[in-house]
This record gives C-alpha cells, structure tokens and sequence, in this order.
C-alpha cells in the first residue's frame, strides 16, 4: 500500500516549498524505496535508468543504434514490452558528439598572492563547470554554450575530474531516484573528492541541470552529513544563478546583443521552484536587450525525471502537462523562444508539443 501511495510521487519536492512544516516527500519516498528495492529488487527499466552514468560512455559510442528505437515501426512497442518504457513516447537521443573534457583547456588554476603572501586563493575569474550525465551525453551543446558565455565574460573555466578518471562525474541522481542510496554515496564521495580542491580555493561550482546542481545543496546533507557538505552546498551555484550574482554586484562583463526573437516563454523546473531560484533565471535572461520574459504559471511537467517515461505512467505525466504547460506553448507565436533548464521538462515539451525548448545557456550564446 505505502508503496502505491509514493508511486505517484514525482519528487518535484512542492511539498518542502509549500508544507508549513517542511516536509520532504521526494526524501521519504527514497529512503522507502531503498528499503522496498533491498526486499524486492529493481525492474529492468529501473535498473537501466540507475546505472545510466556508470554505462553512458559506451552507450554514446553506439548511438545510431540505440537511437533507431526511435524510429523503426515495432521497436518502441517491443521496448514497452520488454523494458517497461512507454511506447507513444520517445527516449532521449544519444549523441556521437558528446561533450568531452578536452574540448575546453583544463590548466592549472591561475593563483594569485594576497594578503601575507598566500598563493592559495583563486583567480576571482575562475569557476568549476559541472557537466551532468543527461547535458554531457544527450544535450551537450548545453554544455559547450555555457563554457562560451563563461568564457566570454571573461572567466576561466575549469572542469573538475574524477580522482579515478575512470568515468565523468555524476551527482547520484539517477540513484537516488530508484533509492540505491548507497550507490548514490559512492558518486557523492566520488563528487566531493573532486571538488574540495575548488572548494579550499572558494572557487564557484556551476551547474546545468538543475536536479543535479541541487542535489548537491539538499541531498548530499543527508547522504555526506552537513559538515561535510556544508562548502560544496555553499559553492554549488545554477548556471544562472551564478550569472545573476556577478551581475547584481557589478562583476559581471558580458557583452549581449539583441535576438531575432523579441519574446521568451519560461517554464521553471520543479527543483528550481522549489528551492526558489526562478528569479535568475528571469534576471539572466533580462541581460538581452529587447528580450520580453514571460514566465509559465505551471506546476510540474508530467516528465520528473523518468517518472514519465514508465508505461503505467505516460497517460497522468501528459495530464500533468496539459493542466497549463503544454497548452502555453501551443498557444506560443512561432517566433518565441521556449526556454526550460530541465531535461526532462524540455523532452515533455517537445513530445507534447512539437516545439523545441532551449536551455537558458542556449540562448545567452545566441545573444554573444
């Protein structure tokens, strides 16, 4: 029955914004599943879903093939079939262009002296770019124009690796959503190991994704302990929110012109709600002279993660989106942008609507 009840969880943690007490859902449905999965094991869905990080970069090496589910007759049927993936959905496409660490020239850290000689602070224009599993191997030009706009503005940026460099770095999300809470500590070590070098040097943590980004201020409290997480909590930053900070104290140097496009239409991601960080995400895109924001009064997408993509799933993750969202973007002149940090919210987008939504970095690079 309990498990019945958290079935329809979608873990877009409304219930910490609005609960009066503040009560986490989303953490309570994965310290049940983890209990649940430990009794009776994963699903062939959930388990692919999981360990998405650990085989991602092989994954990519066959993308033509894993992609053709998409469009030969009979495979999404067999995939539902087999896997438990919906049919009348897509999956998200593999890309044989994945982003690659190498891309950007990783140098050490320019250091300079302060006060009494300490060579140990940070250039003030250097941050860390976190890149995430889903913008690394699906989406990666949401990673190489987050790199540019940082790099145009003048910052040095730096891609923190793995002690092991066996594999990229991943926040654990995909873990924590099928409560493999222990796998989930493993890439939690994995990520703070690489990043307290960024840390000691008070060095920005920018992320893309925002489940992922914030993963690391919420989650990694319970799964590290608050002592230990305290500076990367301090340090990890959205992309946007990065962006707005330098901006409102005078620091940031980017130079933006005006788009073709003269209005945009955002949709919020569920998380960035939640922890109420919306407002960047409008300040930021307010940096482009003429661009008019307009936000999207929407709840969650339907997508949250993978919860859309289950068969059981797919008919209340499209009603979830037709509540508000997808109507919006439907009702959207065909010369508007469509903005959406979230993976998940942009696939829900285009599924539902045709339309495709860009990652604010997106547009920010258009605007250079």
């Amino acid at each position: 029955e309990m498990y019945a009840t958290l079935d329809l969880c979608v873990g877009c943690k409304g219930c910490r914004r609005e609960c009066p007490t503040g009560v986490d859902m989303a953490k309570m449905k994965i310290e049940f599943m983890h209990h649940y999965v430990k009794r009776h094991g994963l699903s062939r869905k959930d388990r692919l879903i999981a360990y998405l990080p650990r085989y991602a970069s092989i994954a990519a090496r066959f993308a033509p093939l894993l992609n053709l589910r998409n469009h030969l007759p009979g495979l999404p049927w067999m995939t539902e079939k087999l896997l438990g993936f919906s049919a009348r959905r897509s999956l998200p496409s593999w890309r044989r262009d994945w982003f690659r660490d190498d891309e950007i020239s990783s140098r050490p850290a320019p250091s300079r002296s302060g006060a009494g000689g300490d060579s140990t602070l940070a250039d003030p224009r250097e941050v860390a770019l976190f890149v995430d599993t889903f913008n690394r191997y699906f989406e990666p030009e949401n990673a190489r124009a987050a790199a540019d706009v940082l790099q145009a503005a003048g910052y040095h940026v730096q891609l923190p690796h793995a002690a092991d460099s066996a594999r990229p770095l991943c926040c654990g999300r995909t873990f924590l959503a099928s409560g493999l809470v222990d796998e989930a500590k493993t890439e939690a070590r994995r990520m703070l190991e690489a990043l307290t070098p960024f840390i000691e040097r008070d060095i920005p943590i920018v992320g893309l994704e925002p489940s992922c980004l914030l993963t690391l201020r919420d989650e990694y409290r319970s799964l590290l302990g608050r002592d230990a997480s305290a500076g990367l909590a301090r340090q990890a930053l959205l992309f946007e929110e990065f962006l707005a900070r330098e901006a409102k104290a005078g620091k940031l140097d980017l130079k933006l012109n005006a788009l073709p496009q003269k209005k945009a239409l955002l949709h919020g991601h569920c998380h960035q709600k939640a922890f109420n960080v919306m407002g960047s995400v409008n300040q930021v895109l307010g940096l482009i002279p003429g661009l008019k924001v307009e936000t999207i009064e929407s709840s969650c997408c339907g997508m949250a993660g993978a919860f859309g993509y289950d068969a059981e799933h797919f008919d209340v993750s499209m009603k979830m989106a037709e509540i508000s969202l997808l109507p919006k973007v439907r009702s959207a002149a065909g010369d508007e942008l469509i903005v959406a940090d979230g993976t998940s919210c942009r696939h829900q987008i285009h599924d539902g609507s045709g339309r495709g939504a860009q990652h604010v970095a997106c547009v920010l690079r258009a605007a250079l």
